[in-house]
């Protein structure tokens, strides 16, 4: 069993040229942890993602895992491995042998390899399938045998770069399940690179949300959600309005906003505007509201709430909230 390890990013930069990828970024990650780096296309995390595995060189920082300084070390010699977004499996060979392959090519005996490619197929659940090609495999079953043969190097920490992008929804939330399990059993760090909000938060024990080449803000799930540093954390992650109170930029969770019955009085902040969507979510109904300033508010309202005081498309409506539930951005 691999041991986990910590890993450290010290001012780490990437330059193409005249173009900043990755800025001097800081981050610590502790041994035995599930992190995900979250944010748009274009925001250095898959490159991030690729220097720490030696596939990109670093122009300038250090990359420290476990106790040692890893930042010129060549990819095999790093203690990581990488599960790629496209799978990479050999179409000719077995998946027995897709999974043996590393150990070959250091010269360990067919009967070990195997022997010890067969065990991750067991921990991966995919040991019925063990003589199967991969085009003989569905979506989910090539990206098991993917990461059966990442393991079988033993790293202290798991590269994922978008590892469920390829999956449908149904699929692709069972496979998150598994990716978690596979995380607690196997005890390693896995770093796991996606642009999916809901991912990061149902698996993460730490999120790094990444804009423009650096780190927005380093939390867990829901100090990010409920703790938004900046602006562009509260409109990224999801689920928060960002308003204007006495010059102030705030973040309000788009639950906790309430629409505000005619003539009620209330110690909160009011603003009005005209209901412009409305979509019933089952057991709450999600609003839109477009108001004078211009800007879109957001409600996710309680379907009894929707019952006790429905609305239409193009009513005018007023909504107001706690002001102890709003949350100060820098």
């Amino acid at each position: 069993m691999p041991t986990a390890a910590s890993l450290e990013l010290v001012k780490l930069t990437k330059r193409y040229g005249t173009s900043l990828a990755v800025d001097a970024i800081d981050l610590t990650v502790q041994a035995g942890s599930y992190c995900c780096l979250l944010g748009p296309s274009g925001c250095g995390k898959t490159t991030t993602l690729r220097m720490v595995a030696g596939h990109e060189a670093v122009s300038s920082g250090d990359i420290i895992l476990g106790p040692q300084n890893v930042t010129n070390f060549a990819p095999a010699q790093r203690g990581t491995a990488m599960m790629f977004q496209s799978y990479a499996l050999f179409p000719h060979l077995t998946v027995l042998d897709n999974v043996a392959f590393a150990p070959k090519m250091r010269g360990v005996p067919k009967a070990e390899r195997h022997a010890s490619a067969a065990r991750l197929l067991e921990l991966v659940a995919m040991a019925p399938y063990a003589q199967r090609l991969p085009s003989q495999l569905s979506g989910g079953q090539q990206q098991r045998v993917a990461l059966a043969r990442a393991l079988i190097t033993e790293p202290q920490i798991l590269l994922l770069d978008e590892p469920l992008s390829a999956l449908d929804p149904f699929l692709r939330i069972r496979m998150r399940a598994e990716l978690k399990r596979l995380q607690t059993e196997l005890g390693i760090t896995f770093i796991h690179v996606t642009h999916a909000q809901d991912e990061a938060m149902a698996l993460a024990d730490i999120i790094v949300l990444m804009n423009g080449g650096r780190i927005e803000q380093a939390a867990s799930p829901r100090d990010i959600f409920n703790r938004p540093k900046s602006e562009f954390v509260a409109k990224f992650i999801g689920g928060h309005n960002v308003v204007r109170v006495d010059g102030k930029a705030v973040a309000v969770r788009n639950d906790l906003l309430t629409l505000l019955k005619p003539g009620a009085a209330t110690n909160g902040p009011v603003i009005a505007g005209t209901v412009s969507q409305l979509e019933y979510q089952g057991a709450r109904v999600h609003l839109t509201i477009a108001t004078a300033t211009g800007e879109d508010l957001t409600l996710e309202v309680p379907e009894t709430d929707f019952d006790a005081m429905p609305v239409a498309v193009g009513t005018t409506v007023q909504t107001t909230w706690n002001p102890a539930t709003a949350h100060a951005l820098g």
